[in-house]
C-alpha cells in the first residue's frame, strides 16, 4: 500500500522523506525510532491504518532494536537499483574518489581546478 503511494507521488517525496529523516535523526546515526518514522509519514502525508503501520514497522524492523534506517526503509519500499543505476553510481564514485586528493570525503574547488579547466 505504501509502496504504490510513494510511485505515484514521484521521486520529491522520496528525496524529501530523506531530508526530512537526517533532519529528525537527532544522533545523527542513521535511525529513526518508531515514533519518529510514524511523524515523518504523517509530515508527508503518508499516513496509514494502525494496523497496517505495526505491519510496515515489522517488516521494517526486522532486527527487532525498535529502530530503522533511511537505506532498510527505500530498499523494502523500491527494492535495489537496477543494474543501470548501480554501474552510474559506481562511475560517479570513481570519479568523486578521483578528486579527493587527500581522502577527506569532501572536495573543495582548488582541488578541482586542478583537474579540470574550462578555458
Amino acid at each position: 500500500m505504501l509502496r504504490e503511494t510513494l510511485s505515484k507521488r514521484g521521486v520529491r517525496v522520496i528525496t524529501g522523506l530523506g531530508k526530512y529523516f537526517r533532519c529528525i535523526d537527532k544522533n545523527r546515526n542513521g535511525f529513526l525510532s518508531q515514533a519518529d518514522f510514524k511523524e515523518a509519514l504523517k509530515v508527508f502525508h503518508l499516513g496509514i491504518p494502525e494496523g497496517d503501520f505495526e505491519s510496515l514497522w515489522l517488516i521494517l524492523d526486522d532486527s527487532k532494536s525498535d529502530k530503522v534506517d533511511y537505506g532498510e526503509f527505500t530498499r523494502a519500499v523500491f527494492g535495489e537499483m537496477n543494474e543501470y543505476r548501480k554501474a552510474f553510481v559506481r562511475k560517479v564514485s570513481f570519479a568523486y574518489m578521483k578528486l579527493d586528493f587527500n581522502k577527506t570525503g569532501s572536495v573543495p574547488m582548488v582541488d578541482i581546478r586542478k583537474c579540470y579547466c574550462a578555458k
